[in-house]
């Protein structure tokens, strides 16, 4: 299938999974998961806050086969250029993982069709991992729970950060405003009416690269501020209180230090609180930004504006509109039948 069309209306996949408690005889031997891209960070969730995002994503196909491996058999789509070694690619670690603590006899042959742009800031590689897992999932005797998943994931997602990290992985897994600590996945409530803009100028920022750009000594005062931000947010979703999240949506610890990386970034930041948005910060390590809004006609309005920001400084780019309670990743054909 062409990547486009396979990338085409799937910003709401149709989840097909079997009950977790009703176990499929035989199990299938080909499966096709979309995942969506994300938000990381959300602003104030260094690592551990982030969000869906509908409209774009990756697509993994997986087939069971035989010989107990994890084998990558292509990658298609806006990103090609990646590692077809499963011990060097997210989505192969992932898998590896999952085989290795399941101990499965059988493997797993894997193609990508990548979907989101590669240094963006929009969870390409965790995208990769969700896809992978959560159609090698469908394939097993007895499928695991969502967020069983997570751990595996964050196997993957280590190899192209250095770290393990959620904050992309828990809003693909379960969809929408997801806080993801070490050990845990907690879903946070977001009135369904909030929208955000995201803009990916066409420039690629690596995640290590932003994340070396971290280094350093940080005040205590700063700490004490970031905290404050994260549980006014955190608040103002469970309230529906957009006041409260207003007040908190200021990223006053990682954004200073990595807003250099990021061509014309005060004056598309700007661009984006015009439209009255809650708040507007870098999406994950960058550098790709974002903005909170109440509805959607305000954050299809800053989406352009932000667009244009980046015109100034001759760069193109993307947008996005999508509610901040965006998809989880999912299944999106039926499952194609066959023995093991």
């Amino acid at each position: 299938m062409n990547a486009d069309h396979a990338l085409a209306d799937l910003s709401h996949p149709t989840v097909l999974e079997p009950a977790m408690a009703s176990p499929r005889k035989p199990p299938a031997r080909l499966a096709r998961a979309f995942a969506p891209a994300s938000i990381g960070n959300a602003g104030v969730g260094f690592d551990l806050l982030g969000h869906s995002l509908a409209g774009a994503g990756d697509v993994a196909e997986v087939r069971r086969i035989d010989e107990p491996v994890v084998r990558i058999a292509a990658i298609r789509g806006c990103v090609s250029a990646l590692p077809t070694d499963p011990r060097q690619n997210t989505a192969g670690v992932a898998l590896m993982a999952l085989r290795k603590a399941l101990g499965l006899q059988h493997g797993f042959e894997l193609i990508l069709e990548k979907g989101i742009p590669l240094g963006s800031g929009m969870g390409g590689s965790a995208a990769s991992c969700v896809a992978a897992l959560v159609a090698a999932n469908a394939l097993l005797k007895q499928p695991l729970p969502r967020e069983a998943l997570y751990g595996f994931a964050l196997d993957g997602e280590a190899v192209a950060s250095g770290s393990r990290h959620g904050d992309n992985l828990g809003g693909m897994l379960l969809g929408g405003l997801v806080l993801a600590t070490h050990e845990r996945l907690l879903r946070i409530p977001v009135p369904a009416h909030w929208h955000c803009a995201l803009v990916h100028p066409h420039v690629v920022l690596e995640t290590r690269k932003a994340r070396a750009a971290l280094a350093g000594h940080y005040a205590l005062g700063e700490f004490v501020a970031q905290s404050s931000n994260l549980a006014l947010v955190l608040a103002g979703c469970y309230r529906s209180d957009a006041a409260l999240v207003r007040e908190g949506l200021k990223d006053v610890l990682v954004e200073p230090r990595r807003a250099p990386l990021i061509p014309n970034f005060a004056r598309v930041k700007q661009a984006a609180l015009d439209h009255h948005a809650m708040g507007a910060s870098i999406s994950g390590a960058g550098p790709s930004v974002f903005g909170w809004y109440e509805n959607r006609a305000d954050a299809e309005a800053a989406s352009v504006s932000m667009q244009a920001a980046f015109a100034e400084v001759a760069l193109d780019s993307e947008g996005w509109v999508s509610p901040v309670d965006g998809p989880a990743a999912g299944l999106i054909e039926p499952l194609a039948g066959g023995q093991p």
